[in-house]
C-alpha cells in the first residue's frame, strides 16, 4: 500500500509540474513558425552566400531557390529552359507583382540607374557581354551576389567574379512612377 501511495503521489507531482510549465498551443505554433523561418533564413543564407536579415524579402529568396538549376534556353520561359530576361520577368511578376518587359534592353528602360555600391535586394544588374548593347540581366540579392539565368542555367553569381566584373554595366531600380502606374493598372483590372 505504501508503494501505491508513493506512485500516486509521484504521478500527481509530475502532472502538477507539467501543468505549471505548459505552453499554450498558439505560443507553440508561433515559436515553431519563428524557428522554421529562422532555419529557412540560415539555410538560404548558406546556399546563396547572402546574410538574410529580418527585413529580407523571403519570397524573393524562396523564388530564386526554387529555380536554381533550371537549364538555360534562349527564348525559353519555363522550367524546361529559361533565359535571363524571362527569369527576371517571372521573378518580378511572382515576387513583386509587377509586369515588366521581356528583354534586357527594354527592362533597362524601366529603371533608374543605381551605382554598384548602392544596390539593394531586388534591384537589377545589367551587363554588356561581348556587345555594345545590354545583353544580360540579373537580380541583386545582397553581398555582391545576384541571381540570373546564365549558360549554366539559373544560378547565383558574384559581381566580384572577374567575368561579371569585366562586363558589368549598371545597376537599376524600378522607377517609382512606373510602380505606381502598374499598381493603378492592377487595381483597375481587379475592378
Amino acid at each position: 500500500m505504501k508503494k501505491l501511495t508513493i506512485v500516486i503521489a509521484l504521478f500527481f507531482s509530475v502532472l502538477a509540474t507539467q501543468a505549471q510549465t505548459k505552453i499554450s498551443p498558439t505560443q507553440t505554433d508561433e515559436k515553431t513558425s519563428d524557428d522554421q523561418e529562422s532555419l529557412a533564413k540560415d539555410y538560404l543564407s548558406q546556399i546563396m552566400g547572402v546574410a538574410l536579415s529580418a527585413t529580407s524579402n523571403m519570397k524573393l529568396f524562396h523564388f530564386v531557390y526554387d529555380w536554381i538549376g533550371t537549364p538555360y534556353r534562349f527564348g525559353g520561359t519555363s522550367r524546361k529552359g529559361i533565359d535571363c530576361s524571362a527569369f527576371t520577368k517571372e521573378l518580378y511578376s511572382q515576387v513583386f507583382n509587377m509586369d515588366i518587359e521581356r528583354n534586357s534592353r527594354d527592362i533597362f528602360s524601366m529603371v533608374s540607374p543605381v551605382k554598384r555600391d548602392d544596390l539593394k535586394e531586388g534591384d537589377l544588374v545589367f551587363f554588356k557581354i561581348h556587345s555594345r548593347r545590354i545583353s544580360h540581366v540579373g537580380i541583386y540579392l545582397g553581398n555582391n551576389r545576384f541571381a540570373h539565368a546564365s549558360s549554366r542555367g539559373v544560378a547565383i553569381s558574384s559581381l566580384d567574379d572577374a567575368y561579371y566584373k569585366r562586363y558589368f554595366y549598371r545597376g537599376g531600380r524600378m522607377l517609382e512612377s512606373l510602380k505606381v502606374e502598374l499598381e493603378k493598372e492592377e487595381d483597375n483590372n481587379k475592378n
